[in-house]
């Protein structure tokens, strides 16, 4: 499982970029009403320019199984990532594909616990799931931040599946949503961009070195604690 992901990729330029500064995965749109859609064909080529081990995801909002399916198939996703109103029998639909299933924070967590444990008595748990910030009617890649803390307090509702934090982060703000947040993984699209859909070869380096430097403090300080 990856523990950087630059999402919202729509060229190879940028993909390398973002391989070349260590990311883990990269995301591609296929949410059309985005202003990060990548097509299916460019999303493809995208996909075979990136070195071997950079994890390929897939974006979808409220697709259909087929959809899904033909796009993992047509491209070489890794992962597939669900942002929309999906229901738990999509998971199911779609596997044995790999799903990240992501959720729009608000101040109330427990319809995502309800969600997950939907989900366990269908037999089809995401592989991560991932928390990003609400923001209206969009489905993410708004800049917008949340309360990091409510992370912390509502966990259990995670089942133990490992969470990807994203919303607003940006290199100057990762180091502190992870201390408090704690998260297996971080996720950044508006955060690294010249524009929508053009990333900043610098921020990009930059926010991947401080995400990198602040899940190793992160991973250090639980080891430490195991240990008292």
């Amino acid at each position: 499982m990856f523990r950087v992901k630059i999402c919202g990729i729509t060229s190879i330029d940028d993909a390398l970029v973002a391989a070349d500064a260590g990311a883990g995965a990269i995301g591609l749109n296929f949410y059309s009403a985005s202003p990060r859609y990548c097509p299916l064909e460019t999303a493809k080529a995208i996909a075979a320019a990136v070195p071997a081990g950079v994890c390929k995801v897939g974006v979808f909002v409220d697709a259909t199984a087929d959809e899904i399916r033909r796009a993992a198939e047509l491209v070489g996703l890794d992962l597939v990532q669900l942002h929309g109103d999906e229901p738990a029998e999509l998971l199911r639909a779609v596997r044995p594909l790999a799903v990240m299933r992501a959720f729009r924070a608000g101040s109330d967590f427990s319809a995502v616990g309800d969600y997950l444990r939907a989900c366990h008595v269908l037999r089809c748990l995401p592989r991560m799931v991932l928390i990003d910030a609400m923001h209206g009617d969009q489905y993410g890649g708004t800049g917008t931040t949340f309360d990091w803390h409510l992370l912390d307090t509502n966990r259990f509702d995670l089942l133990g599946i490992p969470l990807v934090l994203a919303g607003g982060l940006n290199p100057t703000n990762v180091a502190q949503a992870i201390s408090i947040a704690r998260p297996w993984a971080v996720d950044v699209a508006s955060g690294v961009e010249l524009s929508p859909g053009k990333k900043s070869p610098q921020l990009v380096r930059d926010f991947v070195a401080a995400a990198k430097a602040a899940l190793a403090q992160a991973a250090t300080r639980k080891e430490r604690h195991a240990e008292q």
